[in-house]
């Protein structure tokens, strides 16, 4: 047990300037948000960091001593970039390449690679997501195609129901002094109305501009129970794999909102999976130091809360991913193209982003929530 002389050192060391003590420089690495590595000149892997452990899925105790070429493709550029970076002695970086790895699949990063100085052939590798850059742009666009239909909403339910009630009130009274013949015709007339405004009243979801009410939701709670819906009905054949983080806070949220945003997700990976073979895989984990401005506001909100939905299905169309979360944008044969669209409002209204990662056979939907506050007098984490 420390004296407390001793204590009362650590104490005053506590309380110094940084510069008055030695600094931890392994504690340092470890508290970024970027993957880093260190390699050796047979491209072993010497060291990663917490943040590498979540990008290649794997334990720093498993990846120390393996070999880079176990944790990506023998022909990755990431390879290349590290073999140069020796022989020249330089650091190099490269800002746009792919890295597969058998767990974690191809993700998009930045990569720089530095010679360690003091240990000859031994590179350091920092990765920058950038899915995470992208993804952060991208859900303006989303948020604007949820304006959009909201707009559009508003728009369908004066300028449109109010004619087709009469259209449908003149086709009721043409069919009382029809011929049988022309009674299909009305009678086409009234059907076609009725579905144009069962179609508007879905819609009337986008235009509710009420304040979200919002509290603590377990995440894992919600998640659990959009599985067993999916599994009683629509997903009875589709194999669930869950990979949950106990240890993630509450998000601050609407539950019955959020059942429905992950209810879409995994209602359209079920119809996306084979039908011999299926899988939906479901995981959490915590994200730091990302965050998104709030609808309206000013300020930005952690959204540190990633939920990911996958499945093994073919893929979403080149063609058709810029828009997929534009309302009636669908490939399903009898689709409304409205499901994405709720989904991409209901999270912007979180404060929230959504985005796709889509390859053949690996279609993954990420969602990024706010958590709560652990301590009632704090601010929920919001900066300017």
């Amino acid at each position: 047990m420390p004296s407390r002389t001793g204590l009362a050192r650590r104490d005053e060391q506590r309380h110094q300037p940084i510069g008055m003590r030695s600094l931890d420089l392994g504690a340092l690495v470890n508290a970024l948000p970027s993957p880093v590595l260190a390699v050796d000149g047979e491209d072993s892997v010497l060291f990663v960091n917490p943040a590498a452990e979540q990008f290649f899925e794997t334990g720093a105790t498993l990846m120390h001593g393996m070999k880079l070429s176990e944790l990506v493709p023998g022909d990755s550029p990431l390879l290349t970039l590290i073999h140069q970076a020796r022989e020249t002695g330089s650091s190099l970086a490269e800002s746009n390449i792919t890295v597969a790895s058998p767990r974690s699949g191809p993700q998009l990063v930045g990569a720089e690679v530095s010679p360690l100085a003091e240990w000859p052939r031994c590179v350091a590798v920092v990765l920058h997501l950038r899915s995470i850059a992208n993804r952060l742009d991208r859900q303006l666009s989303h948020r604007g195609a949820a304006r959009s239909v909201t707009a559009m909403a508003a728009m369908l339910a004066h300028e449109v129901k109010n004619p087709l009630s009469g259209i449908r009130g003149a086709a009721q009274l043409l069919e009382q002094s029809a011929t049988p013949e022309d009674r299909q015709l009305t009678r086409l007339i009234c059907d076609e109305t009725d579905r144009i405004c069962a179609l508007v009243d879905r819609m009337d979801v986008f235009s509710d501009s009420r304040p979200l009410q919002r509290g603590p939701v377990n995440i894992h709670q919600v998640l659990e129970h959009v599985r067993r819906i999916a599994q009683s009905g629509f997903a009875r054949n589709v194999r669930f794999v869950e990979r949950y983080d106990p240890s993630l806070p509450p998000v601050y949220g609407h539950r019955d909102q959020l059942v429905q945003v992950f209810l879409n997700l995994v209602k359209n990976a079920a119809e996306a999976v084979p039908e011999s073979g299926g899988e939906i895989a479901v995981s959490t984990r915590f994200q730091h130091g990302i965050r998104v401005a709030m609808p309206g506001a000013e300020s930005r909100m952690d959204v540190p809360l990633e939920v990911a939905v996958q499945d093994n299905g073919p893929g979403i169309p080149d063609d058709l991913r810029p828009h997929l979360f534009d309302a009636f944008v669908t490939t399903k044969k009898n689709g409304t193209g409205l499901g994405l669209a709720l989904v991409a409002k209901i999270v912007g209204d979180h404060g929230g982003v959504i985005d796709v990662d889509s390859q053949p056979r690996r279609t993954v939907f990420r969602v990024l929530l706010p958590m709560v506050r652990l301590d009632p007098d704090e601010p929920l984490r919001e900066t300017g």
